[in-house]
């Protein structure tokens, strides 16, 4: 089995978009959604929910008012200032850090199991996915992503699939260092700017760090002929396979528009012909 994990150094290079698109073309794969944060894979691929799960980390303090007694010490350890004048806490504010919870001398207040968002099973029109949502302001989307991703582990093992298809979070933090530790490969896709060309060198040296093989694939690489060759060197410099270079194609636009894959709109367009292209180059790298 072999995960491969598209990933960015931003959001809004068309993650989604390729990940939507390849699920089309890829056989006996599991796709998994592991941008919680921002979720939108769904979108396109428009999952019917079969198994709901609450997902629940960390605790959020609650003041009982009958046993408080109003001393005033949990609002004087609270670094977060999250407890009012009224002794009720503020759910938003509250991290969990238990100080006044473990401090309070009445023993009045409370530390439960925090719900922090949701995560499903669901059935689309390319096979089983796995996705998530995490509530408004919540934490811990590491623990989340890494959660969608051996739930995404387990239905392909039990199904003898050879691929996990999954969207990561942008960025280089927390949530991606969660998504592509222990990945088959990493498929980077950048779009040809200067910031894009930053963007995709902090990928590779996190990459590079957890020891993840890179792929690099280059969206409306025709959009800026001279960052396109900026970004096919810095490739070549790292020995990353460029593996698809996608122009821009409106194509991409409107399917998105109407729930679809660029495949399923509009099969002989120059974005569909080049996803093709793209996933055929990838498939041979990845030995699929």
């Amino acid at each position: 089995m072999k995960e491969l994990v598209i990933v960015s150094g931003k959001g809004g290079t068309g993650k989604t978009t390729v990940v939507a698109s390849f699920a089309g073309l890829a056989r006996n794969k599991v796709v998994c959604d592991a941008d919680v944060d921002a979720a939108d894979l769904h979108l396109i691929l428009a999952p019917e929910v079969e198994h709901r799960h609450d997902f629940v980390s960390g605790h959020k303090a609650v003041i009982i008012q009958d046993k408080c007694s109003q001393c005033g010490l949990c609002r004087d350890l609270c670094r977060r200032d999250a407890i009012d004048a009224h002794y009720v806490v503020d759910s938003l504010e509250c991290e969990g850090c238990g100080v006044c919870y473990y401090f309070c001398p009445e023993k009045a207040i409370e530390f439960p199991d925090n719900k922090c968002g949701e995560w499903f099973i669901s059935s689309t029109r390319f096979g089983p996915m796995v996705h998530a949502r995490l509530g408004i302001a919540e934490e811990n989307s590491g623990k989340l992503v890494t959660l969608v991703r051996q739930e995404a582990k387990k239905i392909a093992e039990k199904r003898q699939f050879g691929l996990i298809l999954t969207d990561g979070p942008p960025g280089v933090g927390c949530p991606v260092i969660a998504c592509i530790g222990g990945a088959s490969a990493a498929l980077i896709v950048a779009e040809p700017t200067v910031s894009g060309r930053h963007d995709m060198e902090r990928v590779i040296q996190l990459a590079n760090h957890f020891k993840v093989p890179c792929l690099l694939c280059i969206n409306k690489y025709d959009l800026n002929p001279a960052e396109t060759d900026a970004l096919e060197s810095l490739a070549k410099s790292e020995g990353i396979p460029i593996v698809g270079k996608l122009p821009f194609d409106l194509t991409f636009t409107r399917a998105m528009v109407q729930g679809k894959t660029v495949l399923e709109l509009g099969g002989d367009s120059n974005g569909a012909k080049a996803v093709r292209e793209a996933w055929s180059s990838l498939s041979q790298a990845l030995g699929l």
